[in-house]
């Protein structure tokens, strides 16, 4: 036999091969696509956060009315908040010159929002789905008001006196305007948390 018989054999040897190959992988079943098969926190996460800015926006919108009722700046609100990082200069600067200070107090009003964003559409998607309306409307009540307590009187009257010299958020805020601030932010959420459920995406093929 000649080198040339030689290799044609070879390489219908291989190819014999290549065929057999190609039959053991197009019988093996296709794996499934992932998808997640217990409760999807990081989705819930990330979606929260978004939806937090959409319900920061709208507590904040909320603020902005009720100032205007009452004749007041309609950045009120994000003017004492900046006393956190500015101390009371933050209560006496002109808006029109420092628009930018109250653009960036509305990012960081906003930003906060979206973080607790995430707690909510955590606990609005894994805890209280299943529940009644009534009952998600009281449980999302008193974990807003719970927020305002906590943020307010467990760590606002005590760290802001430490470390800038006043509590000038606590004092100047009227209580009954910081739980409705509290309030209409975990109300939004609720009204929208349904947006950011996880539904897995199935791809259809033409048997499907």
């Amino acid at each position: 036999m000649t080198s040339g018989e030689e290799q044609q054999r070879e390489l219908e040897t291989l190819r014999a091969r290549v065929r057999e190959l190609e039959d053991v992988i197009g019988a093996a079943p296709e794996a499934p696509p992932w998808q997640a098969t217990e409760y999807y926190t990081a989705y819930h996460a990330t979606t929260g956060f978004l939806l937090g800015a959409v319900a920061a926006m709208s507590s904040l919108l909320f603020n902005i009315v009720g100032a205007l009722i009452f004749e007041q700046h309609p950045l009120q609100l994000i003017r004492v908040y900046l006393t956190f990082p500015m101390g009371e200069q933050a209560l006496h600067f002109d808006a029109v010159d420092d628009g930018l200070i109250l653009a960036i107090g509305c990012c960081l009003y906003l930003a906060t929002g979206m973080l607790y964003g995430m707690l909510f559409e955590i606990v609005l998607t894994r805890y209280l789905a299943q529940l009644s309306a009534p009952v998600r409307l009281t449980a999302v009540s008193a974990l807003s008001l719970a927020l305002w307590i906590v943020n307010f009187y467990g760590i606002l009257s005590w760290l802001q006196p430490m470390l800038f010299g006043g509590r000038w958020i606590v004092d100047q805020v009227p209580p009954w305007v910081a739980a409705l601030t509290h309030l209409v932010f975990g109300w939004t959420m609720l009204l929208i948390y349904r947006l950011g459920r996880y539904i897995p995406y199935r791809l259809e093929t033409d048997g499907t």
